[in-house]
């Protein structure tokens, strides 16, 4: 850590105000007897800005002394822990993964809940809408969607089962624990605050993981899992992941988190890996074509009926700025912008309709029009520099929206912006990112099907309603935008050699 340990050790100690007092701090503190007033309050401001929805002791708690923020730059606050914010810099750590790998510790923020009692299955059954769960097998995995009346996603996440009568579901808190509180069944609901959830992305990830666990990892198929051995620790491996390149999961007990970490790290030295800090790990969603919670649409769980809006309101491990809608960019004009169907996903293949569950009906009505598309979109170069360039024309030009973030989603607030043709909306764009591997300002947009065609042109309109806006001119681009060699679901790892180990 270096200068930068008193200052985190010393930033630990500020008391921040209610969230929704908006304006930064400075706090005066010295590193090496450097002051550093500025980087303070900046940091304080990313306090605000991502601090995800657990805030309670339901995550991962990571310390100052971690292994996963030993040689980190910057770190950040969530909830009870402290994460690496930033560690080398964005364009490297994003890049590792299409050269190399990163390994990334951000979904240890994730919400981890366990469904288990005689009416887990029929709980699961009513509320997703997915096919049904009782043919889930023990130890099977599946993506499961959680919709509200109108047929708009209040959850997305991973349902594993764990036995006959349980379930371990992630990202699918409140909405699930919500139901589990409310439709009488015979369950109970269990946060679960002792696993570590680290991710590993890159070309490099298999041969990685193989060293450190000494195991040969070619047999898991794309979203397969195994139980391994790493460390003479218990540890699962399943391959998954958000940058579109080969990628896996790694999950395993608490306490030994830091010896995970610290030998998958010693093992990728070989390789070339690199830590990736949380301020980047949402920025690998968008160019590897994975709409996200976030990144690129938002949860109406306050617009889908009194009582669950009432439960997230009342629910102290929501973070504060998932119980209002803080949205900005030219299409926050009207909250239903930020929402979603599964069509707009284009994960309506996972719907089973031979069943009832919230939703259904609205569902149905949706497949008869004509649902939107989920598209990437190239946008202009030059329109972009415009944009940057306007905040140094003098006092007399007001600025745009600020453009030069690495990217917009997964903070505060939520950026929504219409996309246009011909000067009628047809879609929303969100999760810009600066993609330094294809050297484009690239974002997803769900836009009506008729002009979801590769090539197309389409004008995305930057900035809140009521301040300086600006036409960006785009152009409809591959989907998913990374769609190489290295493509996780479709890579053949026969073409890596199986690992030889000393006996």
């Amino acid at each position: 850590m270096g200068g930068w340990y008193p200052f985190v050790q010393k930033l630990n100690d500020l008391k921040f105000s209610d969230y929704k007092d908006m304006s930064l701090r400075c706090h005066e503190v010295k590193a090496d007897n450097t002051n550093i007033v500025v980087i303070a309050a900046c940091v304080i401001r990313y306090q605000y800005k991502i601090n995800f929805i657990m805030k309670g002791n339901i995550t991962m708690k990571f310390s100052v002394d971690s292994s996963i923020n030993r040689d980190c730059k910057l770190m950040n606050k969530r909830g009870p822990s402290l994460y690496p914010f930033l560690v080398s810099s964005p364009k490297e750590e994003l890049l590792a993964c299409r050269e190399t790998a990163w390994l990334g510790c951000f979904l240890n923020i994730s919400p981890v809940y366990d469904v288990s009692g005689p009416d887990a299955v029929k709980l699961l059954n009513d509320v997703c809408v997915n096919r049904d769960f009782s043919k889930l097998k023990i130890s099977g995995s599946r993506h499961a969607l959680m919709c509200n009346e109108k047929g708009q996603l209040i959850a997305d996440g991973l349902i594993t089962r764990i036995d006959d009568e349980t379930f371990r579901t992630y990202w699918l808190a409140p909405a699930l624990p919500f139901y589990v509180d409310t439709l009488g069944m015979n369950v109970k609901g269990q946060w679960i605050t002792d696993e570590y959830f680290f991710q590993i992305d890159g070309p490099k990830s298999l041969q990685i993981l193989e060293k450190a666990t000494q195991t040969d990892l070619h047999d898991i198929k794309f979203a397969g899992k195994k139980d391994v051995k790493i460390a003479g620790t218990d540890m699962t491996v399943v391959r998954l992941g958000m940058s579109g390149c080969l990628a896996y999961e790694v999950h395993g007990e608490e306490k030994n988190a830091d010896l995970v970490f610290d030998t998958i790290m010693e093992a990728g030295k070989e390789f070339g890996i690199k830590q990736q800090g949380t301020n980047t790990y949402c920025r690998n969603h968008t160019q590897g074509g994975y709409p996200n919670q976030w990144i690129h649409f938002w949860y109406p769980w306050l617009s889908s009926g009194d009582a669950l809006a009432q439960f997230v309101t009342n629910e102290p491990h929501i973070a504060p700025h998932h119980k209002i809608y803080p949205f900005s960019g030219s299409a926050s004009d009207d909250v239903q912008n930020a929402f979603v169907t599964p069509h707009d996903l284009a994960w309506d293949y996972l719907i089973s309709y031979d069943h009832d569950f919230v939703g259904k009906e609205a569902l149905q009505e949706i497949e008869k029009k004509s649902p939107r598309k989920c598209v990437t979109l190239e946008w202009n170069a030059a329109d972009v520099g415009e944009i940057f360039a306007s905040q140094f024309m003098g006092a007399e030009v007001e600025p745009l929206d600020i453009i030069t973030k690495v990217g917009d989603g997964a903070d505060e607030p939520f950026i929504i912006s219409k996309v246009l043709c011909e000067g009628s909306v047809v879609g929303v764009a969100s999760g810009r990112t600066h993609d330094f591997y294809h050297r484009r300002m690239i974002s997803l947009a769900f836009i009506k099907s008729e002009f979801a065609i590769e090539g197309k042109e389409l004008k995305i309109l930057w900035g809140t309603p009521g301040t300086p806006q600006k036409e960006i001119r785009a152009i409809v681009a591959q989907f998913p935008y990374y769609n190489e060699e290295y493509r996780n679901e479709t890579f053949d790892v026969e073409k890596i050699p199986h690992p030889v180990f000393n006996v």
